[in-house]
């Protein structure tokens, strides 16, 4: 084993010197494949297929992945002839900021000798968020400072690039400041804090904001830092620089400790408000690491060796501050000079954008390549991302044309940045990039799209004119005019449905607006179409159903319908003294225009005679005794009862009712009609004898219960022998007042009658007897017969 480890490793030293000095045994084009970062076990590639050759024979061909350092990240299935990802890639770590990320690996054949040069580029995932420098700021800002001045802010790192870097920075809503966002020549956001008002160091002395930086992945990630600032009431001269921009030029292979810039500042204050410090302001580890400022005299020099590759521009923020804590900023741009070989350069002799969607095959771009060098280092390579619908084509020597494959969607993709990727064949290899940004003309093929089919809105009733009610929304995913929306209303399929008076929508942003007063009670909902059209040619547009309900408003109290609140007389009920706890004396009707809650009814007592005597139900309207009569409880009782509904806020109506308490009811009597034969012409006088019996028939009964009623009483009630023509004879002593009875020259009771009922007990009645009407069709009578209590009651 040992010895067949050895013979391994001499074949593999003789293998990689063919690699790096047989060039000419190469014999397969090369290929570059690509995968996102962080991915493990990915399959790249099957090397059988691509190579053209089958599973044995690459295995008998002992075929091998070879890849620069001493990290293998590769492996190859001689079963399959799968190329797999055995280890988790960080783009960051391997190649920082720089665009692609490429790793070159080579595939070893033997039998006979071949290796293929093949690439990997891995692509960025947003898997790191921006970050601060420092966990919070401090800043000192001057009361008398005007506004539009702009302070910088230390900027966030966001390891990740293209749309996954930082984009913007954000602020917490503030009255005195706003932050801009500005780019830096390398392509890096920094933050600017803007003062739109005066401050004011007594009102307030101190403030704190937070400062947010977003990148544009998707989901995008933030990082946050505290900005503390100080006003400052005394020192009025901050420091300034001579330049505001130094720009110097480096070579990368300049000596550690090297002098390369000096900064210079000054200060119109004196003594420690005029002594100056210089530091870097707010700069990435990696500045740290490569520069250092002495913070007296301003100089700058090197730490660490520069690389061009890695990183040919610094821009380096340098603050000076005095012994007031004023400070001042000025930038220096470090650009490292190359002192390798000459790169390749790329011409760009034509361009055409936008291209109008869905074209065919179209010559996006003409342009030609060339190399100062000579020999392999002359001969160069062109390139592009495998993942764009264009394809370089070669034409003339030197020439290429970049030609799109197919119909392009603008709203698929409105935009496309092409690299086009210029590497010679030298040793080692020098690159050169050229970005194109190719547009994509909106074609009007879509139409509006609403975010829902339909809508749903909710608008109490009594609003205002005028009144938004909600917006109807509509995206369309051209652009330009074949993307704005105008909004209308459809006639609505119900012809006697008024929508134009009822609802108007912005032809621009959709809301809708109530144009009346909405009546809950009258329309409680109603729906009509919403029609969104582009203003393309031709256009073309899509519709919604809204539908509007008409909520509720408490504006009805409730109407009580029994005991009528508006009679004319006040509406009396009997009670027989004799009536149980729980009797049931009346039952109040109500109603309420409203619905829902707001028609929720109950019931209260008010006011009562006699406390404690009656209760209403709260839901019923029913009003019973509340406890047994007594000889005390005064016989004319009255009630006050309340109708409230379950509305905010709640509306209420108010009831009288009369009780008149009676010891007995006694059966009332009527005496048969007249024969029908009457003189013609009598007149009120022929009624007369009828209505004077029924009158002397109401006072005899009247007197019975009186008597019975009153202990006092000496005399009686005598009735006529013809029955209701009869007479009552008042009692000797103390009998029926003189006023009980008073009968006028029309034959009807006086309106000022009043009278006290007691009802005679021991009737041995259980039941109650309705009279039938046995007086002559049309004949008026003063009184009326109560059924529930069998007595005649005055009209």
């Amino acid at each position: 084993m040992e010895a067949g480890g050895e013979r391994f490793l001499r074949q593999r030293q003789v293998l990689f010197l063919f690699v790096f000095l047989g060039g000419s045994l190469a014999g397969s084009q090369s290929r570059r494949y690509s995968v996102a970062e962080e991915e493990r076990g990915f399959l790249i590639a099957n090397l059988a297929k691509d190579l053209g050759l089958s599973v044995g024979e690459l295995a008998a061909r002992g075929a091998q992945v070879v890849s620069k350092g001493n990290r293998q990240p590769f492996q190859l299935n001689h079963q399959t002839g799968d190329l797999l990802l055995h280890e988790k890639l960080d783009r960051e770590e391997l190649c920082g900021p720089a665009e692609p990320c490429v790793l070159h690996f080579q595939i070893l054949l033997q039998n006979p000798l071949q290796f293929i040069t093949n690439e990997l580029q891995v692509t960025d995932i947003n898997d790191h968020s921006p970050a601060f420098y420092e966990n919070e700021m401090q800043l000192k800002i001057l009361e008398s400072t005007p506004p539009g001045t702009i302070i910088p802010l230390g900027n966030a790192e966001d390891l990740d690039v293209g749309r996954n870097s930082l984009q913007n920075y954000t602020i917490t809503p503030n009255s005195h400041f706003h932050v801009l966002t500005r780019s830096r020549r390398d392509g890096k956001k920094y933050p600017e804090l803007v003062l739109d008002k005066a401050l004011d160091r007594e009102e307030q002395s101190e403030l704190s904001l937070k400062l947010t930086a977003l990148d544009g992945g998707t989901p995008p990630r933030s990082g946050t830092v505290q900005i503390h600032i100080l006003v400052l009431d005394i020192n009025d001269n901050a420091p300034e620089f001579t330049q505001s921009l130094y720009e110097v030029q480096v070579l990368e292979n300049s000596a550690i400790n090297s002098v390369i810039v000096t900064v210079s500042a000054s200060d119109l204050d004196t003594g420690h408000f005029g002594t100056i410090s210089y530091a870097f302001f707010h700069v990435s580890e990696e500045i740290r690491k490569t520069f250092q400022i002495n913070p007296v005299t301003g100089d700058i020099q090197l730490i660490k060796y520069l690389n061009f590759e890695a990183i040919n521009t610094y821009e380096v923020d340098i603050e000076a501050k005095d012994g007031g804590g004023l400070s001042g900023k000025s930038t220096v741009i470090v650009e490292v000079i190359d002192v390798n070989d000459n790169a390749p350069e790329l011409t760009l002799s034509s361009i055409i954008s936008p291209i109008p969607e869905n074209s065919p095959e179209t010559v996006v771009a003409v342009f030609s390549v060339s190399d100062l060098d000579s020999g392999d280092n002359g001969r160069v390579v062109c390139s592009i991302g495998t993942d764009l619908p264009f394809v370089l084509k070669p034409s003339a020597e030197n020439f290429y044309t970049l030609v799109s494959e197919s119909g392009l969607d603008r709203e698929s993709q409105a935009e496309y940045n092409i690299t086009i990727s210029v590497s010679d064949l030298g040793t080692p290899r020098r690159h050169t990039q050229h970005n194109l940004t190719v547009r994509v003309a909106d074609v009007n093929d879509n139409a509006p799209a609403f975010s829902q089919p339909a809508y749903t809105l909710r608008v109490r009733e009594n609003n205002s004119p005028a009144l938004h009610i909600g917006t109807v929304r509509a995206t369309d995913a051209d652009a330009g005019a074949n993307a704005q929306l105008t909004y209308s209303l459809l006639p609505p399929s119900d012809p006697h449905l008024p929508l134009a008076s009822l609802v108007a929508i912005n032809p621009d942003t959709g809301q809708l607006f109530a144009l009346r007063a909405l009546d809950y009670e009258a329309l409680r909902a109603f729906d009509f179409q919403v029609r969104a059209a582009d203003r393309g040619a031709p256009a073309l547009s899509s519709q919604a159903r809204v539908r509007v309900l008409v909520a509720d408003a408490n504006d009805h109290a409730p109407v009580v319908l029994y005991p009528p609140p508006n009679a004319s007389a006040p509406c009396t009920e009997l009670l027989p003294r004799a009536a149980e706890p729980g009797y049931l004396l009346a039952k109040v009707v109500a109603v309420d225009g409203d619905a829902g809650q707001n028609a929720w009814l109950s019931y209260r007592l008010l006011q009562a005679t006699e406390p404690g005597l009656f209760g209403v139900g709260a839901h019923s309207g029913e009003v019973r005794t509340a406890r047994p009569l007594s000889e005390r409880d005064a016989p004319r009782q009255r009630l006050l009862l309340l109708v409230r509904d379950h509305g905010e806020p709640p509306l209420s109506a108010s009831v009288p009712l009369h009780v008149l308490l009676v010891d007995g009811f006694s059966q009332p009597y009527l005496p048969p009609p007249e024969a029908p034969g009457r003189a013609p012409g009598a007149g009120a006088g022929a009624d007369e004898p009828l209505t004077v019996a029924l009158v002397g028939a109401l006072a005899c009964v009247s007197a019975l219960l009186v008597g019975r009623c009153w202990p006092w009483r000496r005399g009686g009630c005598a009735g006529g022998a013809g029955g209701l023509g009869g007479g009552c004879a008042g009692p000797a002593e103390g009998g029926v007042p003189g006023q009980l009875l008073d009968v006028g020259g029309t034959g009807t009771l006086a309106h000022g009658y009043r009278y006290e009922v007691c009802l005679a007990g021991g009737s041995g009645l259980d039941e109650f007897k309705f009279l039938k009407p046995i007086l002559p069709s049309g004949l008026d009578v003063p009184f009326y017969v109560l059924p529930s209590f069998r007595v005649l009651v005055l009209k």
